[in-house]
C-alpha cells in the first residue's frame, strides 16, 4: 500500500507586536516544526528598507532566529522598487518562490505595499498559503495584509486626513475581507487614547464608517499572535492579549483559544451570537462617550457619574476582562478624565469642588492602593502625579492616605 502524506502546512500568522521578543520565540518554533524539516525562512526587508539602520534591523532579526528560534533565515532583499537592479530583482523573487517561511516586521506599511504592489509579491504569497507554507507578518507588514491597509505614520505622525489605502488582500484568498490593525490594545498615549494602532476610538469609528458593508477590522494586541490554519480551518490566539473582530462598533475578542476560520469569514454571524464576548467590555465605549459629554457640557456630576460607571466596571466584572490588560484599558478611560479636570477645579469654589471630586479622587486613590499593595509602585507613581496634575495633593500618613485640593 502506498505510504500516505500529510498535506503542507497552510499557515498565516499574523503578530500584534513583539514578534523578535521571547513572549513569540515559542510561537516561532511551532511554526517552523509544523512547516516541515526543509526549512527554507526568508527575512523580507521591504518595510524598513527606507531607514538608515536597515542593515542593522536586518542583522538583529537573522542573529534572533539563529540564537532563540534555534534556525537559519537568510535575507531576501527589495528595498525599493525603482533602485533595484534586474537582477537584484530576480534574485528577490527566487528567494521569495523558493521560501516556506516568509517572515516581515517592522517599518512603514504603505512604504511596504508601495514597493511590493504590481511587483509579484502577492502572488506568490498566496501561493504560500493555498499550496503550503507560513506567511508571518508582524506589526507594519501585518497591517498590509488586509483589503484595506491603515496609513498609520501619514495619519498619527504627519496629520494627513483619514483615509485607506490598498493592502495586498493576501486574507480574502481564504475568504477574510478585511483591514488588520496591530497594536490594537495599545495605551502608551496616557492620557490620550493611542489603542487600534495608535488611532483611538473617535477616529477608529470614522474609519470604520469608510469601509464596505462587506469588511470587517481584525484587530491582533500586542505581544499576541494570530495563527490561521488553513488546511484545519481553524484560528489559535497565543500571546498576552488577544484577537478582536470588529464591525460597526460591535466587537467580539478572542483570548488564548482556537477557533473555526468560518467566524471569520462571517462575522455577522459571529458578532450575533455574542459567544465568547464581554458585556463588561462592550460597556466601556458607552462610559467612555457619556464621560465625553459630560466633559462638552462641563457637567462635573456627569463626569463623576461615568468615571464610576467605568470604576464599577473595573472592579464587578474583573473575572471576566481577564486581567491586567483590560484594567489598564478602562484606568486609560480615567487618566483622560483626569487631564481634563484641572478647567473643572479652576471654576468652582474650594468647598463645591472638593464635594465634586471626591468620589473620582477616591477611585483613583483606591487604583494606586491597590498598585502600591503589589509592589507596582511605578504605577502609584503614575497615578499619584496624574492626581498632581489635576490640582490634588496626596499626603501619606501613618494613619493611611488623606488628599486635599491645591490652593490656586
Amino acid at each position: 500500500m502506498a505510504e500516505r502524506h500529510a498535506p503542507p502546512a497552510r499557515l498565516i500568522a499574523i503578530f500584534g507586536s513583539g514578534e523578535t521578543s521571547p513572549t513569540m520565540t515559542s510561537v516561532h518554533q511551532d511554526l517552523i516544526a509544523r512547516v516541515g524539516p526543509e526549512l527554507n525562512a526568508v527575512l523580507l526587508d521591504t518595510p524598513f528598507g527606507f531607514q538608515p539602520n536597515a542593515d542593522d534591523i536586518a542583522a538583529r532579526t537573522i542573529s534572533y532566529f539563529r540564537q532563540h528560534v534555534g534556525c537559519e533565515i537568510s535575507l531576501a532583499s527589495f528595498r525599493h522598487s525603482k533602485r533595484a537592479s534586474a537582477k537584484d530583482f530576480d534574485q528577490f523573487l527566487a528567494h521569495l518562490d523558493q521560501a516556506n517561511y516568509v517572515f516581515a516586521g517592522p517599518g512603514s506599511p504603505t512604504y511596504a505595499l508601495r514597493h511590493w504592489r504590481d511587483n509579484g509579491v502577492r502572488e506568490r504569497l498566496v501561493e504560500k498559503v493555498l499550496r503550503g507554507g507560513c506567511v508571518a507578518f508582524a506589526s507594519a507588514a501585518a497591517i498590509g495584509l488586509g483589503a484595506y491597509a491603515l496609513p498609520v505614520y501619514e495619519i498619527y505622525k504627519v496629520g494627513d486626513d483619514l483615509a485607506w489605502t490598498d493592502g495586498l488582500d493576501l486574507l480574502s484568498a481564504i475568504g477574510v475581507r478585511c483591514a488588520v490593525i496591530p497594536h490594537y490594545n495599545n495605551r502608551e498615549g496616557g492620557t490620550h487614547d493611542t489603542r487600534f494602532c495608535y488611532m483611538g476610538e473617535s477616529r477608529l469609528r470614522r474609519l470604520e464608517s469608510m469601509l464596505p458593508d462587506d469588511s470587517l477590522i481584525l484587530g491582533i494586541d500586542e505581544y499576541t499572535a494570530c495563527i490561521i490554519d488553513v488546511e484545519a480551518q481553524s484560528v489559535t490566539v497565543r500571546g498576552r492579549g488577544g484577537v478582536t473582530v470588529r464591525r460597526r462598533g460591535m466587537e467580539r475578542l478572542w483570548k488564548r483559544t482556537t477557533f473555526s476560520l468560518s467566524e471569520l469569514q462571517d462575522p455577522l454571524e459571529a458578532l450575533a451570537s455574542g459567544i465568547g464576548r464581554s458585556p463588561d467590555i462592550e460597556s466601556i465605549p458607552a462610559a467612555g462617550a457619556a464621560k465625553n459629554d459630560a466633559l462638552d457640557r462641563r457637567d462635573v456630576d456627569g463626569v463623576v457619574m461615568a468615571i464610576l460607571e467605568m470604576e464599577s466596571v473595573l472592579y464587578e466584572g474583573l473575572a471576566d476582562l481577564g486581567g491586567a490588560d483590560e484594567r489598564d484599558r478602562i484606568r486609560a478611560e480615567m487618566r483622560h478624565l483626569l487631564a481634563r479636570l484641572p478647567g473643572l477645579v479652576r471654576s468652582g469654589k474650594p468647598g463645591e469642588v472638593r464635594e465634586y471630586v471626591a468620589p473620582l479622587v477616591d477611585v483613583v486613590l483606591s487604583l494606586r492602593g491597590e498598585a502600591r499593595r503589589e509592589q507596582r509602585f511605578g504605577d502609584a507613581d503614575r497615578l499619584r502625579a496624574i492626581l498632581a496634575n489635576c490640582g490634588v495633593e496626596v499626603q501619606d500618613t501613618p494613619s493611611g492616605t488623606a488628599w486635599s485640593l491645591a490652593q490656586a
